[in-house]
């Protein structure tokens, strides 16, 4: 059975693609697709795999957890499952993460080698949503705000401009945690409002079209973030209206540079490690039809003179 970890990342409209995917996970079970999103990996199925606060009971809690998934997965294909995707952005890290320390997953290869480990030899694809790292880093800042988060001041904007981890790193990582399995980067650019894109890339499977357009999480806009918060905290906030823009004119140049040179990497082929995903539904440019009769405009290679007058 193919199993594809689908590891987001956040603000890459992941939580539409899971909603997308819990909607249809009926009618994909008839074609041998199966689902694990949130509401089924949060409730104790990851458990033990990552280190943290348990019981002193004695017990291998990373065996444990290991254990458990194999059960579940060889239940997924009792039932005809042959192909299982699980969609859980928080394999990766998490927002706060990255704001406290200023920088992107920067422990992502550690948490997927524990993920490797659980789930043992029955990974077979890891897909990644990638984004500009200009509208990733707002997107994640209005989140955080919106969420009782302190406005960012202009050095921790300055830091997260110039920080020099990038998408690269990430990926690396992860295809170093994860050896042997194919790695799927998906920009959001293209997949991010179109998860039936995303799956149909994914499994290859045709992918249905209902509940395809449903948006959540979306970032607040300006208006929307100073009305949720208190007036000592939105008088931080620049005036106006529309999408926030906390970085200026140079760091976003400076974080869209980074992204492009990620994305130029992608294109010539990621050192082997990922492949780029590409938009399904675009067609390539077709081949210009051979010129094999070819013609002369005007006789010009011959000898011509004018009448003489009179």
């Amino acid at each position: 059975m193919k199993v594809i970890l689908h590891t987001g990342a956040h603000r890459c409209a992941t939580t539409s693609f899971q909603e997308y995917m819990r909607q249809n996970a009926q009618g994909l079970a008839k074609f041998g697709i199966g689902f694990w999103g949130p509401f089924r990996t949060r409730g104790g199925l990851f458990h033990g795999i990552q280190p943290g606060p348990a019981p002193v009971t004695g017990r291998d809690l990373a065996q444990r957890a290991h254990g458990r998934l194999q059960i579940q997965i060889a239940g997924c294909r009792d039932q005809g499952a042959d192909q299982l995707l699980v969609s859980e952005e928080n394999m990766i890290g998490s927002i706060r993460c990255n704001l406290r320390l200023g920088d992107l997953y920067s422990g992502v290869g550690e948490r997927m080698a524990r993920f490797s480990q659980a789930f043992g030899s029955t990974v077979t694809d890891v897909a990644l949503s990638i984004r500009s790292l200009d509208s990733y880093w707002t997107s994640a800042l209005a989140y955080a705000v919106a969420r009782s988060h302190r406005v960012p001041a202009a050095a921790q904007l300055e830091r997260l401009a110039q920080a020099p981890r990038s998408w690269r790193d990430v990926i690396t990582d992860i295809a170093c945690a994860v050896p042997d399995v194919r790695l799927h980067v998906l920009p959001f650019e293209i997949f991010g409002a179109r998860p039936e894109a995303q799956l149909t890339a994914l499994t290859g499977a045709k992918a249905p079209r209902t509940h395809a357009r449903v948006r959540l999480n979306a970032s607040l806009c300006l208006q929307d973030l100073r009305a949720g918060l208190p007036p000592s905290v939105a008088a931080r906030l620049p005036d106006g209206s529309g999408r926030w823009r906390p970085f200026n004119d140079a760091q976003t140049a400076q974080l869209r540079e980074a992204y492009a040179d990620d994305m130029m990497w992608l294109t010539g082929g990621a050192d082997g490690i990922a492949s780029l995903v590409q938009d399904p539904d675009k067609l390539a440019a077709g081949l210009n039809p051979p010129r094999i009769d070819l013609t002369r405009g005007r006789p010009d290679d011959k000898q011509r003179r004018m009448a003489g007058s009179g």
